[in-house]
């Protein structure tokens, strides 16, 4: 089903950059990697300029990854340290590799 013309005149908040945009000139983020399977989900949303920078290869267990280790919750090297160590406990180091 399509969205209203009122839906598409509301504004959103670009979660990369924070710049507010029209929802109709945005492109939706779900951070499950599966847009198309729209039942109960709310999407984020980017603006055209950030969602071009994006890597559009596939992101296999990434996203369910970055939920689990609660990303953003933490500082950057708390995350990262912690990121890394599951990495290599997960898949080996890269000279394993």
């Amino acid at each position: 089903m399509w969205s209203s013309r009122r839906d598409r005149d509301e504004m959103e908040t670009c979660i990369a950059c924070g710049d507010s945009i029209r929802r109709s000139d945005a492109r939706e983020y779900d951070k499950y990697g599966d847009r198309w399977d729209r039942e109960g989900k709310e999407f984020e949303y980017l603006c055209k300029p950030c969602y071009r920078e994006l890597c559009h290869q596939p992101r296999d267990e990434l996203e369910g990854l970055l939920v689990e280790v609660d990303a953003g919750e933490h500082d950057q090297e708390e995350f990262l340290q912690w990121y890394s160590a599951t990495i290599e406990d997960r898949y080996g180091t890269l000279e394993e590799q």
